[in-house]
C-alpha cells in the first residue's frame, strides 16, 4: 500500500510541493512547528533512513540541502534546522525547519496554523527559488 507521501506525490491526496527532481521531492508540512517547515521525502518508499543505499543517500542530503536554501531565502530566519524521527509515517522523511532559537524545533510545541492562501503562496515562492539555485552553489 502506498504512502501518504507516495498518493501526495501522485495527485490523490493535496499537498504543496516546493521542489522535485527524479529521485526526491519536497513539500510543506500541513502542520509545521514553524512558518516554512518541510519534509524532504525521497520517491522510493523506504520505511527507514538509514536502510537507503549510500549513493542515494548522499543524494538525498544534497537534495535537502537545496531545498532548506530555498526556505531560507524565504523565510526569516536565521537557519534552517533538520531532524529525522521516522516513527509517524513508514516512508522516510527528513524534516527542515526554520529556526531562530532551538525550541523552535521542539515537535512538542504548538503548531503553526496556516490557511490554504498561505500555502500556496509560501509553496510558490519556495519552489520558486529552488528552481533558480545554482546546483554547483554552497547555498
Amino acid at each position: 500500500m502506498s504512502s501518504v507521501f507516495t498518493k501526495i506525490l501522485n495527485g490523490d491526496i493535496l499537498g504543496y510541493i516546493v521542489a522535485e527532481d527524479d529521485d526526491h521531492f519536497a513539500l510543506l508540512d500541513i502542520n509545521p512547528l514553524a512558518n516554512g517547515h518541510t519534509l524532504v521525502i525521497p520517491k522510493q518508499e523506504v520505511d527507514y533512513i538509514f536502510e537507503i543505499e549510500d549513493e542515494r543517500l548522499a543524494n538525498y542530503f544534497l537534495f535537502a540541502k537545496k531545498v532548506a536554501a530555498a526556505i531560507k531565502e524565504n523565510v526569516n530566519c536565521k537557519r534552517i534546522g533538520m531532524s529525522v524521527i521516522g516513527l509517524e509515517v513508514p516512508h522516510t522523511h527528513i524534516h527542515l525547519v526554520p529556526l531562530n532559537t532551538m525550541d523552535d524545533i521542539n515537535f512538542s510545541k504548538q503548531r503553526v496554523e496556516m490557511n490554504q492562501e498561505e500555502f500556496i503562496v509560501l509553496a510558490n515562492a519556495i519552489q520558486k527559488s529552488f528552481t533558480g539555485l545554482d546546483p554547483d552553489s554552497d547555498e
